[in-house]
């Protein structure tokens, strides 16, 4: 009762009234530049959300459990702690460490294994562990479909209860054809026959479609979900051509996505992506409407880790982990912090544990199915999203699907053209990745360890025994180009590398003189924006005197020397600190001054601002520098 008259002390406002409001303040600016967000093509995220927003949003008036899906596939929210490991050298070892993990809280594990493992050495990794944990295959280099029928037959010689278990093979030969450009012409044939040897197994998903590899080649948000709604539409139609009912696919594939660092949004994805899969799936009239329910697995963002200020990795992780949390996954795994440049740490494996057993023990995340639910922004989120993937989905779908429109190069074109949006972002810091292009950590070096590993490649275990060049066995076909798998922060960590590895460490020094508040500011902004390319950077609180200044950066034999000071001090200054200089270093100025011409035409020629292209700049200056 109290807050019903809360609410009538309170009269209600029209969306009109709140625009009207809105353009006020705007005065003449423009509406959808200054206040909408538009985080890849198609989307647009208005400024606020209304309950008027939910009323032709049909998903809202479904429950959890109940086709579509989006509300979550099960009454409860507990989702399954996932850790990786490496199989493919030590299956004993793997095996114990597999188990020590589930003893700490580990609730799903996947190995990476050989491509030719043997079923004997399937039953020595597995020992123990089934029936404990949910377990997943992934073939090193391979696309797992030789795997499946040998898992099976594994599981069934340890004569265990099969309807205890849970168990996935990741065979995709989409995925390698993603990864290689690479297809075999049997791969559906062999794909359908290792998906009969699995039937006889409950809860045995012997298909994967991967998300993930199109997030981490740079892939928006809309892409991933409508190119994996492809690969997902292309086995469902291939099998059902060679026999497989669509019901029985269908409740057999097992959809892993990436968890990027926008947050609502991919709650929003996850979301949308069960109740498009339900969709697609229903299209096929299966025996049961719970065959359309989506089987989810997250994954923590590698396109999004460093090599540099690693640990920040671990607070990347955990909001990533939350959103995925919140979106209902079915299982998660939240990467090692040190996973772009070390093999394994026992370390960033406990981290990465606890931070999902923290989510459920502690912040109880585990303990209310979709909260996200009724949330004005999350709902239209997850609607926009939607159309804007099923637009895209629909798109290749009438082009041929998933193959042909890989063929004809569409799938790389469009996620080539976002990879580059993204890189240019971080290029001009328009994105953010702290302790790379933004923020760095002034002393850090990588050490010649981690710069060699940050040379090879690695596997989503984090283990260096996966190439490129893995197929399904025999008789691949190059059929298109592949996606390029990449950390956003690569050319960032190359510039680094190359500093460290010049003889010397070439030393930007800051000039700082005048006014005091924009001189710090300068400094400041000089200091992060020159550290970022691993230089090392010399701050000062402000000099007495211009010559004061000069003759300390003489002294100190500074490379660059940034004059850091107010607009309006600049035209006379700034030619005093080249003369002064004498051609012995490079002189920069911190800003974009109304002056800027005039001392271009008087022989300055470097200028550093919030519009500078923080990459490309610094490239340039370690072309001047040698480097």
């Amino acid at each position: 009762m109290a807050s019903n008259k809360l609410l009538r002390d309170f009269p209600p406002v029209t969306t009109e009234a709140w625009e009207t409001l809105i353009n006020k303040d705007l005065k003449g600016a423009d509406y959808d530049k200054k206040l909408v967000w538009k985080p890849a093509a198609g989307l647009a995220v208005r400024p606020y959300y209304r309950a008027d927003d939910l009323q032709n949003i049909e998903h809202t008036r479904s429950n959890v459990g109940e086709f579509p899906y989006v509300r979550g596939t099960r009454p409860n929210n507990h989702w399954r702690i996932q850790q990786s490991y490496c199989a493919c050298a030590d299956v004993r070892q793997a095996n114990a460490r597999a188990l020590e993990g589930i003893a700490k809280g580990v609730e799903a594990v996947s190995f990476c294994v050989s491509r030719d493992i043997t079923e004997a050495d399937l039953r020595l990794l597995l020992g123990g562990i089934c029936g404990a944990a949910s377990v997943n295959l992934e073939a090193c280099g391979g696309c797992g479909i030789g795997l499946v029928s040998r898992a099976a037959a594994a599981l069934k010689g340890l004569g265990i209860d099969l309807n205890n278990v849970r168990f996935s093979v990741d065979a995709n030969p989409l995925k390698m054809l993603t990864l290689t450009g690479n297809l075999n012409k049997d791969a559906f044939d062999k794909l359908a026959e290792a998906a009969k040897a699995a039937e006889g197994i409950k809860n045995f998903c012997s298909i994967g479609v991967s998300g993930a590899v199109l997030h981490n080649a740079g892939a928006s948000v809309v892409e991933e979900l409508a190119f994996a709604l492809n690969m997902g539409s292309e086995y469902l139609a291939q099998l059902a051509d060679r026999g497989i009912k669509a019901g029985s696919i269908a409740s057999r594939i097992r959809f892993t996505f990436a968890v990027g660092a926008n947050y609502f949004l991919e709650i929003a994805k996850i979301r949308a992506a069960r109740l498009l899969w339900a969709n697609v799936a229903s299209a096929y009239a299966p025996d049961d409407e719970r065959s359309a329910a989506m089987n989810i697995h997250a994954v923590t963002s590698a396109w999004n880790q460093t090599a540099y200020d690693a640990y920040v990795n671990m607070l990347r992780g955990t909001s990533e982990a939350m959103s995925a949390a919140i979106a209902g996954a079915d299982s998660l795994e939240v990467l090692r912090f040190d996973q772009p440049f070390r093999q394994t740490s026992g370390f960033a494996e406990r981290i990465a544990r606890n931070t999902q057993i923290i989510l459920k023990e502690e912040a109880r995340f585990d303990h209310v199915a979709d909260p996200a639910a009724g949330s004005y922004y999350i709902e239209a989120l997850t609607q926009s999203l939607a159309q804007e993937a099923w637009k895209l989905f629909k798109e290749v779908e009438e082009e041929g699907g998933y193959i042909t429109a890989f063929r004809e190069g569409f799938i790389q074109e469009k996620v080539r053209a976002s990879a580059e949006k993204r890189n240019a972002n971080l290029a001009s810091r328009r994105e953010i990745l702290v302790g790379v292009n933004q923020y760095p950590n002034f002393t850090e070096t990588a050490g010649k360890e981690t710069a060699q590993a940050l040379k090879g490649s690695r596997c989503s275990c984090g283990c260096e025994c996966k190439g490129s060049e893995g197929c399904c066995g025999c008789g691949c076909e190059k059929i298109g180009e592949p996606l390029v798998q990449y950390r956003g922060s690569q050319a960032f960590e190359d510039l680094r590398l190359r500093t460290e590895a010049a003889a010397g460490q070439p030393q930007a020094f800051m000039l700082t003189f005048g006014n005091l508040a924009m001189c710090r500011a300068r400094a400041q902004f000089a200091c992060n924006f020159f550290a970022v390319a691993g230089f090392k950077v010399t701050d000062n609180n402000s000099f007495a005197s211009i010559p004061d200044g000069i003759q300390a950066a003489l002294d100190a034999k500074a490379e660059i020397v940034v004059a850091c000071s107010s607009d309006e001090e600049y035209a006379d200054a700034v030619p005093q600190i080249a003369a002064g200089l004498g051609g012995k270093a490079i002189v920069v100025v911190a800003g974009d001054p109304p002056c800027k011409a005039d001392l271009q035409s008087r022989g300055i020629s470097h200028f550093i601002s919030v519009k500078s292209n923080v990459l490309d700049t610094l490239k340039e200056y370690q072309r001047e520098l040698g480097i």
